[in-house]
């Protein structure tokens, strides 16, 4: 009667890690499938970051999530939802996406941003390869120019800057 009484209990918190687990894994943002990397301490340790020799690029997905046989990069935006996403966001996401590529031999399909209200895919297509390295190679130019103008006019974006000290045309 007492292995009855274990079996039950063992059933019973299987179901609840079960549904912890669900509620996590929504909470997250991320698809069905199979979470095989992780840049959160949530799942498990850390993982090294992809990078790419040829472009000195490096990055490190929130989550990639495999789903048949395809690898899926997941971005976990914390602040406010956007009606869009914002163009650096799908970019990152890109960036993901190139990265996978050449980490794995794997091109993703897409990737996700997940903001707190909403989801949204973002499809990797060529055109988006495409300006992803023209991006890069500007970004690349840039790096060695005294004169580059600021990009934007907020001041939220100019306050968290890792360049605001030695920036002359900061904003407030």
């Amino acid at each position: 009667m007492s292995s009855l009484y274990i079996g039950l209990a063992i059933l019973l918190i299987a179901i609840v890690l079960f549904f912890i687990s669900g509620r996590q894994r929504r909470a997250a943002g991320l698809p069905g499938g199979r979470v095989v990397y992780t840049d959160t301490r949530t799942w498990g340790a850390v993982e090294k970051p992809l990078f790419d020799v040829q472009l000195g690029l490096t990055g490190k997905p929130d989550y990639l999530v495999e789903q048949n046989g395809k690898l899926i990069p997941v971005e976990v935006k914390t602040g406010r939802t956007p009606e869009a996403p914002y163009d650096s966001h799908i970019f990152q996401v890109a960036v993901y996406c190139y990265l996978i590529q050449k980490t794995y031999g794997k091109r993703p399909p897409h990737g996700i941003l997940h903001y707190p209200k909403r989801d949204f895919a973002v499809d990797y297509t060529p055109e988006l390869e495409s300006a992803l390295l023209d991006l890069l190679a500007e970004i690349r130019r840039d790096e060695h120019r005294s004169d580059v103008e600021r990009s934007h006019d907020d001041e939220q974006r100019c306050h968290h800057c890792g360049f605001r000290n030695g920036c002359d045309q900061k904003l407030a």
